[in-house]
């Protein structure tokens, strides 16, 4: 069988000022085809993927954050706010572990989203992206000098280029430990994935075994001293069950840095087996030292008391065991290590695959053909990680990295509802393969066919209707058009999915409506109610609506169904929908015009740059069935 388009301006993209080009998806990688895109060494097993998302994930912020969260929001309670952060985390990793072991390619959520929702949204999620990575990172690096002055004794103990610098005339104050340090995890990072995992591995092994120091001596000193940080008037929650709700809020940003993971998709020898064991279990690594590391402290000493600044050294200062503030700024400090290697790994892969589909200049997607790693994106994120490290105090940018997070997570989950009830059905065909197939097909079967506007039609990217002419003398039985060409099989295919489609977005609708009224103390009381219990109806309608259908059976022809399966869809995806939103809507109006700012640029790139060189701005969408059966009528008709 053969398909033939025929488009009313000869084939040629002529509807470049519609909006369809916003929602063009493209084909997920086939499981067994090849790909040119393949050039990555495939290296990674499940130690290394476990090494990557740990070192990303527990950053130096974990020996800050039990003080501030158990002082202002959880008390004793803090393990159970870290519990139940750690839980939250859990569904967006669900999500991410389904999603890169059916489609396990470079880009993460960008290239998830970008499948399963568009083009547009894939390149504001992979934009925003770019954003958290750098401002995350050189946050991280800026963060490395005063560590090691502890470690040295104090800060006039640090070599002078090494020490930070104030220049007045500027009013700046530069810090080139931070610069040097960046410069030298991108140059490790261009020698290879292998090698930098190694070097990993082992700077969080040193940052892990500091922390599991602190969890033994802290417990022997808890056994010895009664735990006096549990022995209060005010109970294990003083500030009630939603003070240690709130400090959930802020303990889930110490759980970010899994997706690290996911972005390293590519470079997985098994990735359909590895990667959900490799997001998996480093989540569950970092859960479990953190609630460990909770308990401890806050059983040392009571959560009135710990100082803010070094929670946990002072909490063993305080019985007697001064020598152990060395082993935590050790600790520390390889954290900070090991997080800012997490943070520069994944943003030149992202680029890379953005640059793959012509969204960015083929300049980021060249890769080395010795390391077989994009190093000359890795150069350039290093390169702006480090000047920006070396100039700008940017901790006061650090909530935008937490929009580019959450947003991410978001799609993520979103595109899980979209994979298991409306997984795309059609598929790009290339403007480099319309010709060869279409001549073929024409040749051998599609002479004298009669066709009208009512058979089966394909739409281009710039929202063109095509027709796709059917042999008259094909059989009605053959499963193919049984299928795809009764009218009756088509309207109600066509009918579910737009119905179902309305559903998930009315019900992300209703999330919306209901964090913000949640949110919004300001809203007068009426309306506050009013909005909850519009988004609350939109939400329960949404999800018994998709609990009571029959997820769609193509969902196992998308990328290979073989690896994980992500459980109680639709429960667990909007669940964590839920979560993200509410934690982004609390992000605050300062982060969240920053970051629009942002954003807005990235439109205009994408407008006038990524919109006119992607790689389907000259596709022709068709049922992947159609592109099979035109590869097998032209084999056939070539033989």
């Amino acid at each position: 069988m053969g398909i033939l388009v025929d488009s009313q301006d000869g084939g040629k993209n002529g509807n470049q000022g519609s909006w369809m080009f916003f929602t063009r998806r493209k084909k997920v990688d086939s499981a067994n085809g090849s790909s040119s895109k393949g050039q990555l060494a495939k290296e990674l097993t499940v130690p290394q993927l476990m090494g990557i998302g740990v070192g990303a994930t527990i950053g130096a912020g974990v020996y800050v954050l039990v003080g501030t969260v158990a002082r202002e929001h959880s008390g004793p309670s803090l393990a159970f706010s870290f519990l139940v952060a750690g839980f939250a985390a859990a569904l967006s990793a669900f999500c991410y572990a389904e999603l890169a072991s059916r489609c396990p390619s470079a880009g993460s959520a960008y290239h998830y989203s970008y499948l399963c929702v568009g083009e547009g949204v894939a390149w504001l999620i992979g934009w925003a992206l770019i954003l958290e990575y750098t401002i995350g990172g050189s946050a991280v690096a800026r963060g490395i000098s005063p560590n090691l002055a502890e470690l040295v004794g104090g800060a006039e103990n640090l070599p002078i280029f090494l020490s930070r610098h104030h220049i007045p005339g500027l009013d700046i104050v530069v810090d080139p430990c931070a610069a040097i340090v960046t410069f030298i995890i991108t140059a490790l990072l261009c020698f290879g994935i292998k090698e930098s995992a190694m070097v990993q591995s082992i700077v969080t092994s040193v940052n892990i075994c500091a922390l599991i120091f602190v969890i033994l001596a802290g417990g022997y000193l808890g056994f010895k001293s009664g735990w006096a940080g549990y022995e209060l008037p005010t109970g294990y929650f003083p500030f009630g069950i939603d003070g240690m709700l709130a400090g959930s809020a802020t303990a889930f940003f110490a759980y970010v840095g899994f997706d690290a993971v996911a972005s390293t998709a590519e470079e997985v020898k098994n990735p359909q087996r590895d990667l959900p064991l490799g997001i998996g279990g480093s989540l569950f690594v970092c859960c479990g030292l953190y609630v460990m590391v909770s308990v401890v402290i806050v059983g040392l000493v009571p959560y009135y008391a710990i100082d803010l600044d070094t929670p946990i050294s002072s909490a063993f200062a305080d019985h007697g065991m001064q020598w152990a503030a060395y082993i935590i700024n050790v600790g520390a400090f390889t954290a900070l290590c090991a997080s800012l290697m997490g943070g520069i790994l994944p943003q030149p892969r992202i680029l890379m695959a953005m640059a793959r589909d012509g969204l960015l200049p083929s300049f980021f997607s060249d890769i080395n053909k010795r390391t077989q790693v994009p190093v000359k994106s890795t150069i350039v994120t290093g390169l702006v990680a480090g000047i920006l490290a070396f100039t700008m105090e940017v901790s006061e940018l650090a909530g935008m990295v937490s929009v580019g997070t959450l947003l991410a997570f978001t799609i993520v989950a979103i595109s899980v509802l979209i994979l298991r009830y409306i997984p795309p059905d059609d598929v790009p065909l290339p403007d480099s393969l319309q010709e060869p197939i279409l001549s073929v097909s024409e040749r051998c079967i599609w002479s004298g066919l009669e066709t009208t506007e009512k058979d089966n039609v394909a739409v281009d990217s710039s929202g063109k209707h095509k027709c796709l002419a059917v042999k008259e003398d094909i059989s009605a039985e053959d499963p193919f058009i049984s299928k795809y060409l009764s009218a009756g099989n088509y309207l109600h295919e066509g009918n579910r999915r737009k119905v179902v489609g309305w559903v998930i977005a009315l019900t992300c609708i209703g999330i919306l409506v209901l964090t913000y009224a949640a949110s919004d103390l300001a809203l007068p009381s009426s309306i506050r109610f009013t909005l909850c219990g519009v988004g609350v109806t939109l939400l329960l309608f949404g999800l018994v609506f998709l609990t009571c259908i029959d997820q769609d059976d193509a969902r196992h022809n998308f990328g290979n169904s073989t690896g994980f399966t992500c459980p109680l869809v639709p429960l667990l995806p909007i669940a964590c929908v839920l979560i993200n939103s509410y934690l982004l809507i609390n992000l605050g109006s300062g982060t969240w015009a920053r970051v629009s700012i942002w954003l807005a640029i990235g439109l205009l790139v994408y407008v006038f740059y990524g919109r006119t060189h992607s790689t389907l701005k000259d596709a022709v969408y068709v049922p992947a069935t159609q592109v099979d059966g035109a590869y097998h009528a032209s084999t056939s008709c070539l033989a």
